[in-house]
């Protein structure tokens, strides 16, 4: 049977048919002394085990009925889900953990990381599936107007899956699109983004991976920045990073390089903003081609050319080319864009300090280490207890013909069958095929 990793991203409690629904600026929550008010953020809740059976029309994942796909991330796809605790729509990711490991050559969980080394050799050879727990373990500490929050992680060691809940919203628009957001609304929805943005710099957490599909319009009218699989935690005031990661119409042009450089992660994250910024007014990116390769050369030598409708302002113009600009040590930064006059509107409408909105997190080896708490399954469990009973540490629930040949004390001797465990597992989730090449 295949491993399979069930990612639920649940979002905060969505209710389906105000998902449509555009509140107005006058409807959402406005900044009040610099600071906009929020309610304390829940503890992450760790579920002890995973239950799943296949029902009519859906597959059922402990209290959720999985439906219909609705969106991919990194690493998996994402389906719509119904909590029947809370008559809420939650957001479920789903993730192959099999794949995972094969595509970094483990057998298994890969070992625990030493640590001494750059990240960025840790996160090339402990593998993508330790990317998983990184981002969980990092979600969890994360507590910010501007970014979801995990609500929920599971892992059943009897299943062997992985459940990710998080906040569930829908992306703040689709690209390519025919209808582009206004400027005002552009202009709202980019300083959720810039105190975002700041807020994970703050915490010293490059994303990597900023786009439209990844910035999720919450019940609140506001942005929160989601999916954190190729996210990158840095020492000191920036980032030096070396490779390439995110999707390829976002990457800055000093990613795409064939020489052996070290480059900006502020910078990098800056150049993506600035990519997103015009992709919420004129509904496409400002470079695109057929061919990937052509692609990137387009982001290392095309200027930026604005189409002639819809027509923006002067002001736009100039943030949207300065974030955009190809050599990042003139490229402009966070501290300057807040104070742009488009994004202040002329100086009448800052944005929060930092310290205003900011507190600082750490997130340790130990915490990456036990990102996800493993518990017993209930099938565990009744054996332990029988074979306690039985004061015997053989396997009661196993054959004797196979309990001759091989010590119950070898790795793998107690093997725990159950009455519907081959018909079960036809109603699992599917296992999940990704395009390598895919964002």
């Amino acid at each position: 049977t295949a491993v399979k990793l069930n990612y639920a991203i649940l979002t905060t409690p969505h209710r389906l048919n105000l998902s449509d629904r555009k509140l107005s600026l006058q409807e959402r929550s406005s900044y009040q002394n610099g600071v906009t008010p929020r309610t304390a953020r829940r503890p992450t809740i760790e579920s002890k085990r995973v239950s799943i059976s296949d029902g009519d029309d859906c597959v059922q994942l402990n209290q959720y009925k999985l439906k219909s796909e609705i969106g991919k991330g990194s690493y998996g796809v994402v389906k719509l889900a119904y909590n029947e605790d809370d008559d809420q729509y939650y957001a479920m990711k789903l993730v192959s953990k099999k794949k995972l490991m094969k595509q970094c050559g483990f057998p298994r969980r890969p070992p625990s990381r030493e640590s001494n080394g750059s990240q960025e050799n840790l996160l090339k050879h402990s593998g993508l599936l330790d990317r998983v727990y990184q981002e969980i373990a990092i979600l969890k500490k994360l507590d910010h107007l501007n970014v979801v929050n995990l609500v929920e992680v599971l892992d059943d060691p009897a299943e062997d899956n992985l459940h990710m809940g998080k906040k569930f919203c829908y992306p703040v628009m689709e690209i390519p699109t025919d209808s582009p957001l206004s400027e005002e609304m552009a202009r709202f929805y980019f300083r959720d983004v810039i105190l975002g943005i700041e807020y994970l710099h703050y915490q010293k957490i490059i994303h990597r991976d900023i786009k439209p599909s990844n910035l999720l319009l919450g019940d609140d009218g506001h942005i929160k920045i989601a999916d954190f699989g190729v996210s990158y935690e840095f020492e000191g005031n920036d980032a030096l990073l070396s490779n390439s990661a995110g999707t390829p119409a976002f990457m800055a042009p000093e990613t795409l390089t064939d020489q052996d450089l070290r480059f900006s992660g502020k910078a990098v994250d800056i150049w993506a903003m600035g990519v997103t910024l015009f992709c919420f007014v004129f509904g496409r990116c400002p470079f695109h081609d057929e061919y990937i390769l052509g692609l990137h050369e387009k982001i290392r030598t095309a200027p930026v050319e604005f189409p002639d409708m819809p027509v923006i302002s002067d002001g736009l113009k100039d943030l949207i080319i300065r974030m955009l600009d190809k050599v990042p040590d003139t490229r402009i930064m966070l501290p300057e864009i807040k104070l742009h006059p488009w994004v202040t509107l002329d100086g009448k409408d800052l944005l929060p300090l930092e310290e205003e909105h900011c507190t600082v997190v750490e997130v340790t080896e130990e915490e990456v280490q036990n990102s996800v708490k493993v518990v017993p399954s209930l099938s565990a469990v009744i054996l332990v207890k029988s074979m306690l009973r039985k004061r015997s540490f053989s396997n009661p629930f196993e054959c004797p013909s196979r309990r001759q040949g091989r010590s119950m004390s070898a790795p793998g001797g107690l093997t725990v069958r159950g009455s519907n465990s081959n018909g079960s597992r036809e109603g699992e989730l599917e296992n999940l095929i990704e395009d390598e090449t895919s964002p």
